[in-house]
């Protein structure tokens, strides 16, 4: 499984686990927003009074992967694979660069 270093901006609902908002840029510098668990994209003991941004992962399948116009390496993600999430509007497909992926053993 791979996931995508993400951020957790803020907050959301108090309501059990604690939801909270997560970004990504794709590989074309835009910013992809998420409403998830907290424990599905980080394991801090995090609440409303802690103090954001925090580092997060958010799982995903890779697609494909390729070399953009300027050389860098890219890959095609899914993150409906492996846990059914997708962005505020939708989107669960993206296009991102290669080193903000990690490839997690054993899961």
């Amino acid at each position: 499984m791979f996931v995508i270093a993400a951020t957790i901006v803020r907050w959301v609902d108090d309501h059990q686990p604690g939801i909270v908002e997560c970004k990504f840029p794709d590989r074309f510098g835009q910013d992809w927003f998420f409403h998830e668990k907290l424990p599905i994209v980080s394991v801090e003991p995090l609440d409303r009074q802690s103090a954001y941004p925090r580092p997060c992962a958010i799982a995903c399948q890779v697609i494909a992967r390729g070399r953009d116009g300027q050389g860098r390496e890219i890959a095609e993600v899914d993150t409906e694979a492996p846990w059914g999430i997708s962005s505020v509007d939708g989107a669960s497909r993206f296009h991102v660069l290669v080193d903000q992926l990690t490839e997690l053993d054993g899961r």
